[in-house]
């Protein structure tokens, strides 16, 4: 035992030397840890300052929270969209127009055909047939592209025009 500690009383010095460097790179490991501690904190601090949450956790609560309104949101403008593109597809959106003399030489171009369909070629075709002695109002549902009376030329020609319109 006292060669063990003679070994020890000889050699102390270098045991205190070695000590002394751990200690030295320990307190250096220490200073680099605090650094990146406080730069962090003040990210932290950053990202959170006019949040009005006191936490990380709130604010992800406070941040899912707005998520999901938004995609409630979302989902309900969504469904107007594509009610609104319903509505507009049976619209009487395609309209065409003719103006023609019914009569040949005895009137002018006051008689008139006119298609009003939707995008589904649904609708109605007007004719209006004018003469110095007579006035006739010609109306013919259309439905999916035909009617169930037949059409005049004029009116085969406007149901044409329209439907180039879609």
């Amino acid at each position: 035992m006292s060669e063990l500690n003679q070994l020890i009383s000889e050699q102390l010095h270098w045991f205190v030397f070695a000590f002394t460097v751990i200690m030295l790179v320990l307190v250096i490991t220490v200073i680099a840890q605090g650094a990146k501690l406080r730069t962090m904190r003040r990210k932290y601090e950053a990202m959170m300052a006019g949040s009005g949450v006191e936490d990380l956790e709130g604010l992800l609560i406070d941040l899912k929270n707005q998520s999901d309104m938004l995609e409630e949101e979302q989902r309900e403008q969504k469904a107007v969209l594509e009610a609104t593109q319903t509505k507009m597809r049976v619209m009487k959106s395609n309209i065409a127009l003719k103006r023609y003399n019914a009569f040949g030489e005895r009137g002018n171009d006051l008689s008139f055909s006119v298609a009003i369909l939707d995008d589904n070629s649904s609708g109605i075709v007007l004719t209006s047939l004018h003469n110095r002695e007579n006035s006739y109002i010609y109306s013919k549902p259309m439905q999916n592209g035909e009617s169930q009376y037949i059409l005049s030329p004029e009116e085969k020609e406007v149901v044409t025009l329209a439907l180039q319109r879609t």
